[in-house]
């Protein structure tokens, strides 16, 4: 008698982790300023190392956690006073099986970093204006202000 309410203990206590993992992201996106996104976090393999998350809009700080993590704080911070767009694009080749057919990948810049980020292309033009809106920065700044590449014209 004594195993199976040790096992039933188990059993509770592994639904109740699963259940806060997969409703996490739910529990993030509430409120405002939270969106689904992508975020590549390796290049080792071409197409591949996304990581689907939620982004949520702090102050000057785009805040990215991971969809399906034990982790609470963010694995990603992206700094609208020091972030550049360069450019954004379809997904290609084997990412456009990892996300949405109408997501927009964008290359970003931090820190000379390159960032690539993967959104909806609705939320593109909020992410963007929420990038442009930021304060204006300091006379002599060495900081790059935010720079948009125009979408390519669909053929």
């Amino acid at each position: 008698m004594r195993v199976l309410e040790i096992i039933g203990i188990c059993i509770a206590a592994l639904l109740v982790v699963l259940f806060l993992i997969f409703f996490r992201g739910r529990l993030l996106m509430r409120g405002s300023g939270g969106i689904r996104l992508q975020v590549r976090v390796t290049t080792v393999v071409p197409g591949r190392g996304w990581s689907t998350g939620v982004g949520r809009f702090v102050g000057d700080e785009l805040r990215f956690y991971r969809l399906f993590s034990f982790g609470i704080r963010p694995k990603r911070v992206l700094n609208r006073q020091i972030l550049a767009v360069e450019s954004r694009r379809l997904p290609e080749g084997p990412e456009r099986l990892s996300m949405p057919g109408h997501w927009v990948v964008l290359l970003c810049r931090q820190h000379g970093e390159p960032i690539e980020i993967a959104m909806a292309e609705s939320t593109v033009t909020g992410f963007l204006s929420w990038l442009e809106a930021g304060p204006p920065r300091q006379p002599g700044s060495m900081l790059p202000r935010p720079t948009i590449t125009p979408r390519p014209a669909e053929s």
